[in-house]
């Protein structure tokens, strides 16, 4: 899901000192064991760092080429970003070490009006960057290895206190950092598998109020906190590329589903009354489960008149999976949540012009179904179907090192939607909480690859 993007300013500094690590790689005058050795460094750093990035819960900005062509590269051959769209691919690289990495800027904006009952919000808008890092190795002619860190999940939101759906959700931070290593073995010239295993890790602090009017006897809301670190579980991927002709490819990449599981994670009650139906006040723990589902893309690539590369990508997501947010609380007391996701589908397209030998300009649109059903439209994940634009370039500085610039702008629909499944724990009650939303964002972004 393409959703809201934030992050604090500390992974801006982190960006720059990635960007003058990879610099004192490129100076490294020794031979490729060493460089491979540093980048393996550089990625077990990201996986560190990056755990204060989250994004949208499914945030599709994995390579800065890629996303400059409407996020297609199932069946694009052109950098190290294939360990993510197809791994297949890598033994097609012409260079023995690519590396790529890149950031996006993501500036969003979601508001949310209920014009009967004269209600309104907006989301604390912020700048989120969210970073990607590939390296491939090219062992012999006929096999490949890489490595990659990214982020495919995550959501972060943060809507004002108390602001009139408190009861669902104040702020959610979560993240599901990937790092997938990969082989790819060429079987012919026209044909190759790829693929590996994936660890995920990942983190959640999610905060709400404990329903629209519960307060203690003073007066301030009742409120629940839960936050876990850690979280970690293992998927797999595989991939295969056919090259019909030799200007025409054919991409296939699959991703399994990946279930995290939150155990003896902490959870906060704060402000309740004191009465034997509800929790107590203090600190207790609690159990969830949250999916990553599986996703499938097919995609072609097609290359005319030497200058003009074309790519189109169909992606299907496993949303189904997603039934519903339980949390068992350590206390006895649960919450049930809803979600009924159904599967969803984008349809990416891509175009490339090697204008010069060192510029390659590129565009890109791609149309994103959401998987929420109606009446299902939870505000910490406010999205609706979406329209992508994107554009963007690469220059050669030399011949072994390029600049990488996209940009994309997203485009929610307008959606008049509710929630109809919150929860009273004083009474067991269900109320709907519905209003009209309007969401967009805008995302620049810059990478660097390398090929030696």
């Amino acid at each position: 899901m393409h959703n809201i993007l934030m992050i604090s300013l500390d992974n801006w500094y982190f960006l720059l000192n990635l960007e003058h690590q990879f610099y004192k790689i490129l100076k490294n005058k020794n031979n490729s064991k060493l460089i491979m050795r540093k980048l393996l460094l550089l990625v077990l750093f990201a996986s560190t760092t990056m755990a204060t990035y989250a994004g949208g819960y499914r945030v599709s900005v994995q390579g800065q080429r890629a996303m400059a062509m409407g996020h297609t590269g199932v069946a694009v051959v052109n950098s190290a970003e294939l360990v993510f769209f197809n791994p297949a691919g890598l033994v097609y690289l012409e260079n023995k070490l690519n590396i790529s990495a890149g950031a996006s800027g993501i500036f969003t904006d979601v508001i949310y009006q209920n014009e009967d009952l004269l209600l309104s919000s907006e989301t604390d808008n912020s700048v989120g960057t969210p970073l990607n890092l590939y390296g491939s190795y090219k062992v012999n002619d006929w096999m490949s290895i890489g490595l990659g860190v990214y982020t495919p999940y995550g959501s972060e939101v943060t809507w004002p206190t108390d602001w009139p759906g408190s009861h669902l959700v104040n702020n959610i931070d979560l993240a599901a950092i990937y790092i997938q290593p990969v082989l790819s073995f060429k079987l012919s010239d026209k044909f190759s598998i790829g693929g590996g295993p994936i660890y995920v890790t990942g983190s959640v602090n999610f905060n709400r109020n404990a329903s629209r009017t519960l307060t203690d006897f003073e007066g301030n809301r009742s409120n629940i906190t839960v936050d876990d670190t850690g979280v970690s579980n293992w998927g797999w991927s595989v991939g295969a590329m056919f090259n019909p002709t030799e200007n025409f490819r054919l991409g296939f990449s699959y991703r399994s589903e990946i279930i995290l599981e939150a155990e003896d994670g902490e959870a906060v009650f704060s402000n309740f009354p004191n009465s034997t139906s509800l929790p107590a006040n203090g600190t207790t723990t609690f159990s969830a489960e949250l999916p990553l589902p599986a996703e499938l893309t097919l995609g072609l690539s097609y290359q005319f008149h030497k200058k003009w590369l074309f790519a189109f990508d169909y992606n299907r997501q496993f949303w189904d999976v997603y039934e519903s947010l339980d949390i068992q609380f350590g206390n006895g007391s649960t919450s049930l949540n809803p979600r009924d996701y159904k599967n969803s589908s984008v349809y990416r397209f891509g175009l490339q012009y090697q204008a010069t030998e060192k510029i390659a300009l590129r565009a890109g649109y791609y149309r994103d179904e959401s998987p929420v059903q109606s009446g299902f439209f939870a505000p910490e994940t406010p999205r609706n179907d979406s329209d992508g634009y994107s554009g963007g370039f690469s220059f050669a500085i030399t011949s072994k090192l390029a600049i990488d610039a996209s940009f994309f702008y997203l485009r929610f629909e307008e959606v008049d939607e509710s929630y109809d499944f919150a929860t009273d724990p004083a009474t067991g009650a269900r109320s709907s909480f519905g209003g009209t939303y309007k969401s967009s964002a805008f995302a620049p972004g810059l990478g660097l690859t390398y090929k030696l």
